[in-house]
């Protein structure tokens, strides 16, 4: 069996004593050794800053921080008018706090929309890579995986492949499939699937592959044992996720930026979300596609050398690399104890702090991933996310990180604090409220009406901002599937998103909790495919949501009719979540709103041939059981399969006769 060690490099059925004699398998799974010693870093140990300071970029964080802050202190000072006309009680200082609090976090969103927009309005766009290339570099392309559909890993793996051929670059480029497999059916199709692409794929680039006995660390530890056994090979590394796809253009000019700059340790590309199949992915892959690159735009423009890290589709100086980021072991146990879970962010910072830069290419097209499929795969997906950016309170005060990494970091955790913020807030608005006195015409009630209305804009303007860029531009309203269609997409998300969002900011509220009383979020894998949920499935995971909607919705108008009205998207959104979670999930759905063009992106209108292909290649996989069942069988005999690589001509012969 494949998930046997003797088997994890390859030479399935065959022993290891048989493996080292000269006439063992002519296919081998990895190189020979080039081990790159990747030392665990200390956190309280100072490491000097050696890149220069840029002035420009301090400034440009100056104006995000200073806009935010004034943002803050506006919805603040308008939340302290409000309360403070009778007294002010201790929850209402809280109010005001809360308020504040989260304008500011709105508020950098905000700005950073906004820089984004002006860059693209004005036509600049900051771009970090030449397209010359040093041809004397090599680059290893990882892609970690863990109990994955190898149909979409080698499906992947091929057309990056034939991609990269096709440009003529697949030269300095080798693959790696690093598997973390645990389950031995799956271990088996991956090796099975090993074999037919290097048959079908020939000598460029070259493919390797690689099964842990342990997952050790999971995924920043697979990566970490690559680079400890092969990293001294390669000058970079490529590194994806099992959902990752790049064009061959998008690769080189990644690499292109490495070769350009000896002192940039990582630079990140922006992935668009593609081959969504139901409603939910589909509305996350729209607004990703249309408003993503006004925040992607600036937050390069503020962030700059002190970029930041998603943990794949993104280019490594492998030496760098090891000799900075190499992970320790949190103090303590789970969940802000052991190994770190949210990765990237930290090691970002801990290339930074050694004096490597940091940066991001948000102009640059042609990098790929996929979105959870339904609401319920988003909230698995946010609650292992959660924990890890919640041990990063655990990494704030570590030695020698640069300010705007501790930026980064305060980020990332805040983002999962916000919805509990949020939640807070509605609940003591609701205790508030009976004090206030509030009717139509009153000044209070004119002051919360503009209260709401300043909050609306700070979330909706950036929505508009990058809907006014996309109208702008001929090609990209076709791509979007016209003006009119594009209005309408808009238009439905916008009321999805009110309809999700506090459903989602209860569900990362409980993930908070779940966190902070001490429950590990473990680590399963992501389910890519879209599938029809049960309504039992449903219920049991919504059914709370729907109970906490209409009962605070009857509260509330015990409250004040008043307060029912203004807290009324809330009520809605958790009493129909249910529905909405099942509807969403449906793949037939989904179909049907992209054969209407609804929600479509420029990526399937023009598919480029990257995604084309790597479509065809799953959809072949599905179809090929019959040829997959007969190497595995092959596999399963050590005996004659080691007797047939005495002759090397018969056994090519009888595996393209599979494959």
């Amino acid at each position: 069996m494949v998930g046997r060690p003797s088997v994890s490099h390859f030479g399935a059925g065959i022993s290891p004593a048989k493996q080292s004699r000269p006439d063992a398998p002519a296919f081998r799974s990895t190189p020979a050794p080039a081990p790159l010693t990747m030392p665990r870093q200390d956190l309280r140990g100072a490491t000097p800053h050696h890149a220069p300071v840029e002035d420009e970029a301090l400034k440009r964080r100056l104006v995000v921080i200073l806009g935010a802050l004034v943002i803050a202190a506006l919805v603040g000072g308008l939340m302290l008018m409000v309360l403070s006309l009778d007294g002010l009680t201790w929850l209402e200082l809280v109010m005001v706090g809360l308020s504040g609090l989260l304008a500011a976090w709105v508020g950098l969103g905000f700005m950073t929309a906004s820089v984004g927009f002006a860059l693209s309005l004005g036509g600049k766009s900051e771009q970090t890579a030449t397209l010359n290339q040093d041809p004397g570099t090599r680059t290893a392309i990882l892609l970690p995986t863990y109990n994955e559909d190898p149909g979409l890993i080698f499906s992947a793996v091929q057309a990056i492949a034939e991609d990269l051929r096709r440009i003529g670059a697949a030269e300095g480029y080798e693959v790696f499939v690093l598997s973390d497999t645990r389950d031995g059916g799956v271990a088996e199709e991956e090796v099975a699937g090993l074999l037919r692409t290097r048959l079908r794929l020939g000598s460029e680039p070259r493919l390797h592959y690689r099964r842990r006995e342990a997952n050790i660390d999971r995924k920043s530890g697979n990566i970490a044992e690559w680079v400890e056994t092969c990293g001294a090979g390669f000058d970079y590394m490529l590194v994806l996720d099992a959902d990752s796809l790049m064009t061959g253009e998008t690769i080189q000019a990644l690499k292109a930026g490495m070769d350009a700059d000896p002192r940039l340790g990582l630079l990140q590309s922006v992935p668009t979300i593609v081959n969504a199949e139901t409603p939910f992915a589909r509305l996350q892959q729209f607004a990703a596609r249309l408003y993503g690159p006004v925040f992607a735009q600036g937050h390069q423009w503020w962030s700059a050398s002190e970029g930041n890290y998603y943990g794949h589709n993104a280019i490594l100086r492998t030496r760098a690399f090891a000799e900075s980021a190499g992970l320790p072991h949190l103090t303590g146990p789970r969940p802000f104890g052991g190994h770190i879970l949210s990765h990237d962010f930290v090691e970002a910072a801990l290339l930074r702090r050694r004096g490597w830069t940091v940066r991001s290419m948000a102009g640059l097209s042609g990098s790929y991933e996929e979105a959870p499929p339904t609401l319920l795969d988003m909230a698995v997906r946010d609650r292992r996310w959660c924990q890890g950016n919640l041990q990063h309170a655990r990494v704030l005060n570590a030695a020698g990180l640069h300010w705007v990494s501790r930026m980064h970091l305060a980020l990332g955790i805040f983002a999962y604090l916000a919805p509990a913020l949020w939640l807070a807030s509605v609940v003591i608005g609701a205790i508030v409220w009976p004090a206030l006195h509030v009717s139509p015409g009153s000044a209070r009630y004119v002051e919360i009406e503009g209260l709401f209305w300043l909050t609306l804009a700070l979330l909706i303007v950036p929505k508009v901002l990058a809907l006014v860029l996309a109208m702008r531009s001929a090609e990209t309203r076709r791509g979007f599937g016209g003006a009119s269609t594009l209005m309408l997409g808009f238009l439905v998300e916008s009321l999805a998103s009110l309809l999700t969002a506090p459903v989602m900011m209860v569900m990362q509220s409980m993930a908070v909790l779940d966190v902070l009383i001490g429950r590990d979020s473990g680590w399963s894998p992501q389910r890519r495919e879209g599938v029809e949920l049960g309504v039992r499935d449903v219920w049991r995971a919504h059914g709370a949501h729907v109970v906490l909607g209409l009962a605070g919705a009857v509260g509330a108008f015990l409250v004040s009719r008043y307060f029912l009205l203004w807290a009324s998207p809330i009520f809605l959104s958790l009493a129909l979540s249910a529905i909405l979670s099942f509807h969403t999930a449906k793949p037939r759905l989904g179909r049907a709103l992209r054969r209407r063009g609804l929600l479509s992106i420029p990526e399937e209108h023009d598919p480029p041939p990257v995604l084309q292909r790597s479509a065809a290649l799953r959809a072949a996989y599905v179809a090929e059981f019959e040829a997959r069942r007969r190497i595995a069988a092959l596999l399963r005999k050590p005996v004659p399969a080691y007797e047939a690589f005495r002759n090397p001509v018969r056994k090519r012969r009888e595996l393209r006769e599979v494959a």
